[in-house]
């Protein structure tokens, strides 16, 4: 009886790499080829740019495939408690300590030991084909149409999206490329990006009162849209007039962002987090609900999104006027609600996610966790939070770094008292580079 052989693809491109991978393979015995689940590929690798249909067809396409299996996780322990192949075979890069495939690997190792399969190590392959089919592969990721189409599949495939805040391509590229391996072996990054304006505008050393123009907006989207791949969720403080909204909504729906949040205050913008301590004027819901349906109705296509944020926990309205208020906008057209608190206590959110949820079961609901920061992910989505956005903690933690080196470098008069604090210069090459 032949032995089982078994590898796993998320690709829809077969390329001279896989090719060499199956024809190793059916040296060793009969070839089931895995395909990623779209759910899997998010968590591990990248956006699927084909649906899974398509995948499954590739495989089944290539000669000496026997059979082809969905894998429902990036690890390999239910596959391999299914299937028992006597190999599980694969691309030698996932033997770097350093590659996020590594854990995976050992997972796989694990899996097979239970009953003697092996592993199969073949050298990758480094071809400038491959490499340019791959290029293109993350290229086609960047583009207008797939991008902004994003946000929406994500919402459907995660148990809840997250989000971090990016101001620069640098910050960018952290947020695309930050890979962890959580304490159960699995890989874990963020989703998409928040563009804030206030860490834009911090970024550039202005107040957030609405100074920084869109203009000058959109050249930091265009950044950071340069290097990365991931859907881009921008703050569009209070919209600005609704005549200026529309035109605003066209010129983002067509360079790719997914999603705008407009926030229901009006006059001078003031942060969120500073509540009645300051004098902030909430917009009636007649004029709030008519920017947002200006902005829907401007746009070319169903994929961006206008995602209305109700100020009224912030300004101590209570909660009833907080779901009033985003029925209204949901009736208005709004694609999403995002409720924030400046409270420590997650209670508040909790409530009005629950209370929210009881009469509307899929208006996507955003979330900011700056003040109610001990609520974790898993929380928030059991109460029906489909985004968590950190909305600003890369900033907050760049600044504080950065203001201490440069008083160390006044204090010793060299550089290297602050050498252990800094990363080095080749992982900055990598980064920018890889």
């Amino acid at each position: 009886m032949d032995r089982k052989v078994y590898t796993c693809f998320c690709t829809a491109v077969i390329h001279k790499g896989h090719l060499n991978i199956i024809s190793e393979a059916r040296k060793l015995g009969e070839v089931t080829v895995g395909v990623l689940s779209d759910e899997a590929m998010i968590r591990y690798n990248r956006f699927p740019t084909c649906t899974f249909e398509e995948r499954v067809a590739a495989a089944r396409s290539i000669e000496g495939v026997a059979n082809v299996v969905v894998q429902k996780d990036m690890m390999y322990d239910e596959v391999i408690a299914e299937l028992r192949p006597d190999y599980v075979i694969h691309g030698d890069n996932w033997c770097n300590p350093e590659a996020p495939e590594f854990f995976i690997r050992q997972n796989v190792e694990s899996c097979l030991a239970k009953y003697g399969g092996r592993i199969v190590d073949v050298p990758y392959t480094f071809d400038p084909e491959v490499k340019r089919i791959d290029d293109l592969d993350r290229e086609r990721l960047a583009m207008p149409e797939f991008r902004r189409r994003r946000l929406r599949q994500l919402i459907r495939l995660c148990p809840i999206v997250k989000t971090i805040e990016a101001h620069s391509g640098l910050t960018g590229l952290i947020a695309e490329k930050t890979v962890v391996r959580q304490a159960d072996g699995r890989l874990d990054q963020f989703d998409a990006m928040w563009v804030s304006s206030l860490c834009d505008s911090t970024a550039k050393g202005k107040p957030d009162i609405e100074i920084v123009d869109m203009s000058s907006r959109l050249r930091t989207i265009d950044d950071i849209m340069e290097v990365t791949t991931k859907p881009i969720i921008l703050d569009g403080d209070t919209g600005g007039l609704a005549e200026h909204f529309v035109y605003n909504v066209r010129t983002l729906e067509r360079i790719g962002v997914s999603a705008v949040i407009i926030e229901d205050k009006c006059g001078l913008k003031k942060n969120s987090l500073f509540g009645t301590e300051v004098s902030q004027t909430q917009d009636s819901i007649d004029n709030f609900c008519a920017k947002i349906a200006a902005g829907k109705d401007a746009l070319r296509t169903k994929e961006f999104m206008v995602i209305a944020r109700c100020e009224s926990l912030i300004l101590e309205r209570g909660m009833d006027d907080a779901l009033d208020r985003c029925r209204a906008y949901v009736a208005a057209g709004a694609d999403g609600i995002m409720i924030h608190s400046r409270k420590k206590d997650p209670a508040e959110i909790l409530e009005f996610c629950d209370r929210f949820r009881a009469a509307d079961a899929a208006t996507p609901i955003v979330v900011v966790p700056t003040s109610f920061n001990t609520v974790t992910e898993a929380e928030l989505a059991a109460h029906g939070v489909n985004i968590c956005i950190y909305a600003n903690q890369l900033t907050r933690a760049a600044f504080p770094a950065m203001q201490s080196v440069a008083q160390d470098l006044l204090k010793y008069h060299r550089a290297l008292e602050v050498d252990s604090r800094l990363m080095p210069f080749k992982k900055i090459i990598t980064l920018i580079d890889g």
